[in-house]
This record gives structure tokens, C-alpha cells and sequence, in this order.
């Protein structure tokens, strides 16, 4: 019971931090490599 009460402690600071890291990785992404919608070719 004691290692599922640490899990349960766990687990959403884990997916806080994993989901802050993909913002920040698709935020820097977008921002050197920008999308051709907003970005149109000549």
C-alpha cells in the first residue's frame, strides 16, 4: 500500500513536467521551423 500511495503522489508530477516538455519542444519546433500556412512561400 505504501508504494501505491508513492505512485499516486507521483504519477501527475510526472505528467505535468512530460507534458510542459512537449509544449516547450513544439513551441521551439514551430518557432525555428514555421508553418507554411502562416508562412506562405513566394
Amino acid at each position: 500500500m505504501q508504494y501505491f500511495i508513492k505512485y499516486l503522489s507521483l504519477a501527475p508530477v510526472l505528467g505535468i513536467v512530460w507534458i510542459s516538455v512537449q509544449a516547450a519542444l513544439l513551441a521551439f519546433f514551430i518557432y525555428y521551423f514555421p508553418d507554411l500556412l502562416f508562412h506562405p512561400m513566394p
